[in-house]
């Protein structure tokens, strides 16, 4: 199923007008979209041939700005890890390198201050088998922390109840979503790639490939390739092929909330997490980071499955402060870290998650039954992090016909068509 993008047919111009017609076209500009336009605009030396449709052109309702920003290496499965390594070599160093020479702010505002993972000891062995994985994969800067450890590393952490921690002693932490999006989409733009703000609302497939792209405005453009970064709407991108297999990505809501802690010390003398605190992530599956300085923080959780349902984006109008407010999240903090009991809530906001039904975990290459359709999409809360990474290996397919630097064949469609789901234990 592999193909070089050069030897892809030409086809016919599209029957509106005859400049609607792009190489490449690329539907959805969120980060994963404008990883792709800028690794393969670099790789072609031009990005005339490629177009991106992105409807929310302001990006008010995108995913990532919407996130907690984090990238860790702390996944159980090697290519997750291994996709979260180029994706920290890219924050440092590889999205200047693409951008160079061109006016573009590649400082994404990283904060190394490392992801800390929290476990029970019934989680115990899942963490120590995951470091070996970490570990083997190179991020040997994942350490192992028993409970006397752990009090003495982070004084503000009550070990109540815990086993083990994991924590990313660097090369994780947490950066600005925005600021990535914007350096990415800049710097493919620069480079001859354009954005249009068009929303694709249908594909006009008369064979086995797609002929055509249509546009809300109702104008069709003649496509040779079509690359659905569509994100949380990637599954609705593939259901407009008509009777092909489907792609199990739904959009599901995640919501953060932004908290104040006043008090510096307890009674007890536990101090307040201070303004570098991990994005620490409890045995609960609450999480929480600090957000600036003076004691603000981010937290959330991911809903009950029951109460988990597809939704759709004007579900982010509707905070669940039940998460926040009922027996979640505010009891887990207090619970974890003591100086968090007495908190004010300031504010809070959902973002779309793309989420995979089959596994949770990506899904990149070409779809069994549409000759020019390459999926990426379906990361399930990864994306951000590993969107340099899929960015990347979506331009080696298109370039060089399959994958050079990173074989990401374990997140293929072919898992979906058998019904083989590729678990992660690394879902938060």
């Amino acid at each position: 199923m592999l193909r070089r993008l050069s030897r892809l047919p030409s086809l016919q111009l599209a029957r509106r007008f005859s400049a609607a017609r792009c190489e490449v076209a690329i539907v959805g500009g969120g980060v994963i979209g404008a990883s792709t336009a800028l690794h393969l605009a670099a790789s072609l030396g031009d990005g005339s041939k490629i177009t991106v449709f992105e409807p929310d052109a302001c990006y008010a309702r995108a995913s990532a700005p919407r996130s907690a920003g984090g990238i860790r290496q702390q996944f159980s499965l090697p290519v997750n890890v291994e996709l979260s390594l180029y994706g920290i070599h890219f924050l440092k160093q590889r999205l200047r390198e693409l951008c160079e020479g061109v006016d573009v702010d590649t400082d994404v505002q990283f904060k190394e201050h490392g992801y800390l993972l929290l476990s029970t000891p019934d989680g115990e062995a899942a963490l120590r088998a995951n470091n070996a994985v970490q570990h083997a994969a190179g991020a040997d800067w994942v350490q192992l922390l028993d409970a006397s450890e752990l009090n003495t590393r982070f004084p503000w952490l009550s070990t109540e109840g815990l086993a083990l921690g994991s924590f990313g002693t660097r090369n994780e932490g947490y950066f600005d979503p925005w600021a990535l999006l914007q350096a990415m989409r800049k710097g493919a733009m620069a480079k001859g790639v354009r954005f249009v703000d068009q929303k694709v609302t249908g594909l006009r497939r008369p064979g086995s490939s797609i002929e055509a792209i249509q546009l809300a405005d109702g104008t069709d453009v003649a496509v040779s390739t079509v690359v659905n970064a569509a994100g949380a709407f990637g599954g609705e991108v593939v259901a407009m092929c008509g009777d092909v297999t489907p792609l199990p990505v739904a959009p599901r809501k995640r919501c953060i909330f932004m908290f104040h802690v006043g008090q510096e010390v307890t009674s007890d003398g536990v101090p307040r997490p201070p303004d570098n605190t991990p994005l620490t992530i409890d045995a609960s599956g609450v999480w929480f980071r600090s957000e600036g300085s003076r004691g603000r923080f981010l937290c959330g959780v991911s809903p009950k499955p029951e109460d988990d349902a597809d939704c759709d984006a004007d579900a982010l109008d509707v905070i669940d402060h039940d998460l926040f407010e009922d027996d979640i999240i505010w009891p887990a903090l207090a619970e974890r870290a003591p100086a968090l009991e007495a908190i004010k809530l300031e504010s809070s906001w959902a973002g779309l998650y793309e989420y995979n039904t089959l596994d949770q975990n990506g899904v990149v290459g070409w779809h069994p039954d549409v000759s020019n359709l390459l999926v990426a999409t379906g990361f399930s809360g990864h994306g951000l992090q590993q969107a340099p990474g899929v960015g990347r290996a979506v331009a080696e397919l298109l370039t060089s016909g399959g994958y050079q630097t990173l074989d990401l064949s374990i997140l293929g469609y072919d898992r979906i068509l058998r019904n083989e789901p590729v678990f992660e234990r690394g879902i938060y």
